[in-house]
C-alpha cells in the first residue's frame, strides 16, 4: 500500500503528465462518451450494468452529499445553500435514495460475478474484495442513518425516501423507540462518515485510483488512429530508439499503466492468449506497472533495464500479432500494441536481441526489399504472360496498383494477383504497376521494431511514387494498405489509397459476371463460404461491407464465424508473425481454422495474402484439405467471369 502511494506521488512530480494541447471538442467528446455514458463498458452486458450503476450511484450520491454538507455552512460560513427546497427537496430525497439503491444492487450483482459466474479471465485480488466491502458498507450505513432519523422524527417527505422509510418501519418493528433512534443516528452517521472518507483515501493505494487515472488516460490519450505507428522523430539524431527501460515511457504511457483495471477484456480476446501462449496484454501491462513502482521507487537507475526484464522476460514482446483486439476493447484506452511496439525497436535498435527468424525477415528485407529474400529484379515475374502493364517514368494511368511483397513473390498469392489482374481487365480499368521500381512497404520492419528500416522503405516509396503519374493507389494487402494510407502521410506521403475490395465493389457493376455459377466449374458453386475479416482492414479501418457485398453479388451461400467483423479473431500472422517461429500446440492459425470448421463452412474467403497464407497452412497442417478450402475473394469472383 505504501508502495502505491509513493508510485503515485513520484508519477506526479518526476514525470509531469503531458496534457496534449488543441483538439479540446474530440476529448471532451470521449469524456461524455466514454467517461460518463460508458459506451465500452456496456459492451458486455452483466459487466457494464455492474459498472453503470455503481458508477452513476456513486456520481449522484457524491454530488448529493456535497449539497448537503454546503447546506451546514460547513464550508462556506454563513452562507447557506438554498437549494433543494419543496418539492425539489422531495425529489432530492427520492434521487439518493434511487442512488443508493443502485449501489447495493451494483455491488451484489459484482459479488455473485466474483463467487458465481467467475468468467474465466476475471482476476481477483484483495482490493477487488476490499472495494466491493467498502461500497456495500456505504449506502448501507448510509439507508440506516436514514431509517433512524426518519424513526426518530418522522418528517412529512418520509414517503419520498422509500428506502430509508422502509428501514425505519424495519426499525420500528423491531422495537427501537424514537428517542432510541436518535441517540443511535449521531453514531451512525459518524460511522457513515467514516467509511465514505476511509473510501477517498483509498482511491491511491488500491485499484479504486482508477476512479482518476482511468478518465485522465481517455482525455489525454494521443489521438491519432491506432492503425497508425508513432514514429521516432529524427531517428538518426536520436540518443533513445524504443524503450529499453521503464523510465522511458512517455508520461501518458505511464499513466495508462495505472488506468488498468484487471478487467480481462483484453486477455479475453487476445488471439495469443487464447491460442495458449505465455502471453496476456493484461498480465503484460501489470508488469510494466510493476517495473514502473519498483523503478521509480527505489531509484535504480542502474538496474532500471534489469527491472523490465526480469518482470517481462525477452520473449515476451514477440508474441503479440499486433491485432488490435485488447485496444479496441479496453474501457480505459490502455495500448499494449504501443509498448509492444516500442520494446521491440529497442531490441531491434539497441541491443539486436531479436528472434532469429525475424532477424532472417529483417536481413531480407533489408538486402532485397522483401521478405522473402528473393531478388528484387523478380518482382514483377508474377505478371508475365497477362496483360498487366508496367508502368513506365513519363507514362500516366488511372490506378496504380501497389502490387506488395506476398502477391510478387509468394506462389500462393500470385494467384490471387493474377485472378485481381484478370478482374480489373474485364471490368476496363486503366491500371499498370511498378514492377522492380516498387519496394516492400516497410510494414513487416516496423512492426518488428526496425523502425530505421522502415523509413528508409517508407522514404524510398514515396520519391518512387512521386516520379509516377496517377490518380489513385489499390493494393490487394491491409498491410500496405494501412501502412501507405495511415502511415506514409507522417513522411509526406499523402496519396488516394483504396484496397482491392473497394475498387472491386465499386466497379462491380462493370464486372461481366454471371453471379449464380451456374454451368461453370466454379469452387464454391453450391458450397458454404465464410469470410474472415483480416484485423489490419476491418478492426484498423473499418472495411466490412465491401467484402461481404462482393461475396453476395455472385450468390454465395454466406454463412458467419461467431467471431467476426469488430470482433474478429486474428489469423496470426499480424505483427511480424508471419516470419517467426510458432509451437505447433500455440498456432493462432489453427485456432481460427476451428471457428471455420465449427460453422461447417466448405471455403474461407479473405481478403488479404496473410491470411490467405495462414489458412492454407493450417488446412495442410489439420489435414483438413477435403473439408474446406481458403479463397481469396479475387478468385472467388475472378471464377464467375463469364467466358
Amino acid at each position: 500500500m505504501t508502495t502505491e502511494t509513493l508510485q503515485a506521488e513520484i508519477v506526479a512530480t518526476q514525470r509531469p503528465l503531458v496534457i496534449p494541447s488543441g483538439k479540446v471538442w474530440p476529448r471532451l467528446r470521449d469524456f461524455f462518451v466514454h467517461v460518463l455514458a460508458q459506451v465500452r463498458v456496456l459492451r458486455k452486458a452483466y459487466a457494464g450494468v455492474m459498472h453503470m450503476l455503481i458508477f452513476w450511484g456513486m456520481v449522484i450520491q457524491v454530488v448529493g452529499t456535497a449539497i448537503n454538507l454546503m447546506q451546514m455552512q460547513l464550508f462556506v460560513p454563513f452562507v447557506e445553500l438554498q437549494f433543494p427546497r419543496g418539492d425539489a427537496y422531495l425529489a432530492y430525497e427520492l434521487i439518493m435514495d434511487l442512488a443508493g439503491a443502485a449501489i447495493l444492487l451494483g455491488v451484489l450483482m459484482a459479488a455473485f460475478r466474483r463467487l458465481v459466474l467467475r468468467p474465466k479471465t476475471l482476476e481477483t485480488r484483495w482490493d477487488d474484495w476490499y472495494a466491493i466491502v467498502l461500497l456495500f458498507l456505504i449506502p448501507l450505513l448510509g439507508f440506516s442513518t436514514e431509517g433512524l432519523r426518519i424513526r426518530a422524527v418522522a418528517p412529512p417527505w418520509a414517503a419520498w425516501s422509500p428506502l430509508g422509510n422502509a428501514v425505519a418501519g424495519l426499525f420500528a418493528a423491531l422495537g427501537v423507540t424514537p428517542q432510541a433512534a436518535w441517540n443511535a443516528h449521531g453514531v451512525l452517521f459518524w460511522a457513515h462518515m467514516g467509511v465514505a472518507l476511509t473510501f477517498a483515501a483509498s482511491i491511491p493505494f488500491t485499484k479504486l485510483r482508477h476512479l482518476i487515472t482511468a478518465p485522465l488516460n481517455v482525455i489525454v490519450r494521443p489521438l491519432q488512429k491506432p492503425a497508425a505507428l508513432t514514429p521516432i522523430e529524427n531517428i538518426e539524431e536520436a540518443e533513445v530508439l524504443g524503450v529499453g527501460e521503464v523510465a522511458a515511457f512517455t508520461s501518458q504511457q505511464l499513466l495508462s499503466f495505472d488506468a488498468c483495471v484487471r478487467c480481462g477484456r483484453c486477455e479475453e480476446a487476445c488471439p495469443a492468449a487464447n491460442a495458449g501462449m505465455p502471453f496476456s496484454p493484461r498480465a503484460f501491462i501489470q508488469a510494466l506497472r510493476g517495473a514502473m513502482v519498483e523503478t521509480l521507487i527505489t531509484g535504480r537507475a542502474n538496474g532500471a533495464q534489469a527491472a523490465l526484464d526480469e518482470r517481462l522476460g525477452e520473449d515476451t514482446p514477440w508474441y503479440c500479432t499486433t491485432c488490435g483486439a485488447c485496444l479496441s476493447l479496453c474501457p480505459a484506452f490502455v495500448n499494449p500494441v504501443a509498448e509492444i511496439v516500442d520494446l521491440r525497436r529497442y531490441s531491434a535498435l539497441t541491443t539486436g536481441k531479436v528472434p532469429n527468424s525475424a532477424a532472417l525477415a529483417l536481413r531480407n528485407i533489408e538486402r532485397q526489399s522483401n521478405p522473402w529474400g528473393l531478388p528484387a529484379p523478380d518482382r514483377a515475374v508474377w505478371a508475365e504472360g497477362t496483360e498487366v502493364r508496367i508502368l513506365q517514368p513519363g507514362q500516366e494511368t488511372d490506378v496504380l496498383w501497389f502490387t506488395g511483397c506476398a502477391a510478387a513473390y509468394d506462389d500462393r498469392n500470385k494467384k490471387s494477383a493474377q485472378a485481381f489482374a484478370r478482374l480489373l481487365t474485364a471490368a476496363g480499368i486503366d491500371f499498370a504497376i511498378l514492377g522492380d521500381a516498387e519496394a516492400c512497404c516497410g510494414e513487416t520492419a516496423r512492426r518488428l521494431g526496425h523502425e530505421y528500416l522502415f523509413q528508409v522503405l517508407a522514404q524510398q516509396n514515396i520519391e518512387t511514387l512521386g516520379a509516377y503519374r496517377f490518380r489513385r493507389i489499390v493494393t490487394q494487402c491491409p498491410h500496405c494498405y494501412n501502412t501507405l494510407k495511415n502511415e506514409y502521410p507522417q513522411f509526406g506521403g499523402n496519396f488516394e489509397v483504396l484496397h482491392y475490395t473497394e475498387l472491386l465493389a465499386e466497379i462491380a457493376p462493370r464486372l461481366p459476371l454471371n453471379g449464380s455459377g451456374k454451368g461453370l466449374e466454379s469452387p464454391i458453386a453450391g458450397k458454404r463460404v465464410t469470410y474472415h475479416d483480416s484485423c489490419y482492414l476491418g478492426r484498423y479501418n473499418g472495411i466490412y461491407a465491401q467484402p461481404r457485398r462482393l461475396l453476395d453479388g455472385v450468390g454465395v451461400q454466406r454463412v458467419e464465424m461467431a467471431r467476426s467483423r469488430a470482433n474478429t479473431f486474428c489469423c496470426g500472422g499480424g505483427g511480424g508473425q508471419m516470419w517467426m517461429e510458432t509451437d505447433a500446440e500455440t498456432r493462432i492459425n489453427h485456432v481460427r481454422l476451428a471457428d471455420a470448421l465449427g460453422i461447417k463452412a466448405d471455403v474461407v474467403a479473405t481478403a488479404c495474402p496473410y491470411c490467405l497464407l495462414m489458412f492454407d497452412d493450417a488446412i495442410r497442417s489439420k489435414g483438413v484439405g477435403e473439408q474446406i478450402q481458403v479463397l481469396d475473394i479475387a478468385e472467388v469472383l475472378a471464377s464467375r467471369l463469364k467466358a
